[in-house]
């Protein structure tokens, strides 16, 4: 979905605009209280969304992404300022998911859907069947290595290009290519494995 009517912000939210960003960062490095607010505007969302989708806890992500964000302040506060934001922003979550990841790898795998484990009506058969076939999705994720799983989020989940992707985990796009092939070979064959045993 693309903001219309206010060039501050980042002009699609499935992708960063590097120069809208690059103002931003321009201005939030003396301190812009507006600017600060617009950078939090635009990626807490984003960044609550990537970290739900390694850690599976609302809770847990909503910190990742405050945490992200402290950091960046932090960051600014003493002379460090990142050269460029999103991929900035994405590394530190990203590290901090992982941190909490391997603090619980069986239950940090992958989600599809953000609002799935917070259900609050009763369960029908469809939604059983639904959350059945999620887990089994995620078991298939959670085969993937780390930088797999951060590609298939950022490219299929959060619709970023493979030159954003590869621009937000600081590789070139033909690595990104390549984890992307290899992670969507692994997936096809855990998912037919799965499919088999159905």
């Amino acid at each position: 979905m693309c903001n219309e009517g206010d060039s501050r912000l980042p002009t699609c939210a499935s992708g960063a605009n590097v120069n809208q960003d690059e103002l931003l960062l321009n201005r939030a490095r003396a301190f812009d209280e507006l600017a600060l607010g617009q950078i939090y505007d635009a990626y807490f969302e984003r960044l609550y969304r990537y970290a739900y989708r390694f850690v599976g806890d609302a809770e847990t992500a909503q910190d990742i992404a405050a945490e992200t964000l402290r950091r960046l302040l932090e960051a600014l506060r003493d002379g460090r300022a990142p050269n460029h934001l999103g991929a900035w922003l994405y590394r530190v979550a990203h590290n901090l998911a992982m941190d909490q990841y391997r603090q619980r790898p069986a239950e940090g795998l992958v989600s599809l859907e953000p609002d799935l484990d917070q259900a609050d009506e009763v369960d029908t058969e469809a939604d059983s069947e639904h959350r059945l076939a999620q887990k089994r999705v995620r078991q298939a994720l959670g085969r993937l290595t780390p930088e797999q799983q951060s590609v298939v989020v950022l490219k299929f989940m959060e619709g970023y290009s493979n030159a954003e992707v590869g621009a937000l985990m600081n590789k070139p796009e033909g690595a990104i290519k390549s984890l992307q092939h290899r992670a969507l070979a692994t997936l096809k064959r855990a998912l037919t494995g799965l499919l088999v045993l159905l």
